[in-house]
C-alpha cells in the first residue's frame, strides 16, 4: 500500500510554494533521506522547470520497492514543521507568496490528522477482531464433554483429530493464550500453535489407540527444529511409550515437550488450566530436562 495520494499532492504544493531555486528543492529532498540514487535520477535538473523536479522524484520514489515510505515519512515531517520563509524570494523577490505557503502546509497538516485518525481507527478495529478471535467460543463444562465423546467412541476416524485441535484451540483461549489455528507450510501439516511466556510454540495433536510411536514423533521433532528457536507440544491422548521419551531427550537439545490425555482431564477438570499445565511441564523442561511429566506434580510419567 503506497503513500497516500492526495498528501503527496499536497506535498508537492508545499514545496513549490515554498522553494523557489531548483537547487533548493533538490537540496530539500537530499535533506530529507533521498540517496544519491534517488538524486542521479533527475538527470539535469537544472534544464528542467521546478514542478517537474518534483513529479519526477515522486514518481522516482514511488517506484522503488518500498514505495519511496521513508523518504515520503522525511519530507512529510519537514514540511508540516516548517517554519523558515526566505524573505529573498518571498518578500524582495516576491516569487512566493506566504500567505499561499502558510495554507498549503496547514491543508497538509490537516490531511496528516484525518490520516493518522484513520489509521488509528483501523488499528483498533484489528485489534477488536484479533481479541474477538482469541476470546474463547465455549466454556469447560462444553469442552469437557466433548473430550468425554472422544474417549467414549462418538467421534471416530480423522474427525477425532480435528475435534482435538478445536478443543486444545478452545483450552488456550480460556487460559488468556494466544492461539494460532492449524495451517500447511511448504508441505508441512501445522496442527496449530500457542505463544506461551513471549515463545511460540507448535502443536502436534494426536489420537491414537496406543502410546506414540517413534516415527510421528520424530517428524514433528523435525518439524520444530526447521524453525527459529522452535519448539513444541506433542500431545498424544494416550501417552507416549517409554523408548520415545529417552531417544527424543538423548543426546540432543530438548525443544519438545509431551502431553498426554490425563493433563487435559486435570485441565478439564478445572485442577489446573491450561497455562499452568504448560508453565509445570516447561519448568522441568528447563530444569530437568525431563519432558513428560505429571503436571501436577512435576514427576515424571512412566
Amino acid at each position: 500500500m503506497g503513500f497516500p495520494e492526495d498528501i503527496k499532492l499536497a506535498m508537492r504544493d508545499c514545496i513549490l510554494k515554498l522553494l523557489w531555486p531548483k537547487d533548493d528543492i533538490v537540496s530539500f529532498f537530499r535533506n530529507n533521506s533521498c540517496t544519491a540514487g534517488d538524486i542521479a535520477s533527475l538527470g539535469d535538473y537544472k534544464a528542467k522547470h521546478r514542478h517537474t523536479i518534483v513529479d519526477e522524484m515522486f514518481s522516482h520514489l514511488s517506484s522503488k520497492p518500498d514505495e519511496g515510505l521513508g523518504q515520503y515519512r522525511a519530507i512529510l515531517q519537514s514540511l508540516i514543521m516548517w517554519s523558515h520563509f526566505d524573505p529573498y524570494y518571498f518578500d524582495n523577490l516576491k516569487k512566493l507568496n506566504r500567505p499561499d505557503a502558510e495554507r498549503a502546509i496547514a491543508h497538509l497538516g490537516q490531511l496528516q490528522e484525518i490520516r493518522d485518525h484513520k489509521i488509528i481507527k483501523q488499528r483498533q478495529e484489528r485489534e477488536r477482531k484479533e481479541a474477538a478471535a482469541q476470546a474463547p467460543t465455549t466454556r469447560l463444562p462444553e469442552l469437557k464433554a466433548r473430550f468425554i465423546a472422544l474417549l467414549q467412541g462418538e467421534i471416530v476416524g480423522a474427525k477425532r483429530g480435528y475435534v482435538l485441535e478445536e478443543l486444545l484451540q478452545e483450552l488456550c483461549k480460556l487460559a488468556s493464550l494466544e492461539a494460532t489455528e492449524p495451517f500447511r507450510i511448504n508441505g508441512e501439516q501445522i496442527d496449530g500453535a500457542v505463544k506461551y511466556d513471549g515463545e511460540h510454540y507448535l502443536i502436534e495433536a494426536k489420537w491414537q489407540d496406543k502410546a506414540a510411536a517413534n516415527e510421528p514423533v520424530y517428524q514433528f521433532a523435525a518439524k520444530v527444529e526447521g524453525k527459529m528457536y522452535g519448539r513444541g507440544i506433542f500431545v498424544s491422548i494416550h501417552g507416549f511409550s517409554e523408548p520415545v521419551v529417552t531417544s527424543l531427550v538423548a543426546g540432543k537439545a530438548i525443544r519438545t515437550i509431551f502431553v498426554d490425555g490425563g493433563d487435559l482431564t486435570l485441565v478439564l477438570e478445572g485442577i489446573i488450566d491450561f497455562a499452568q499445565m504448560l508453565d509445570r511441564k516447561i519448568k522441568a523442561a528447563q530444569t530437568k530436562g525431563l519432558i513428560y511429566v505429571d503436571a501436577v506434580s512435576g514427576k515424571p510419567k512412566e
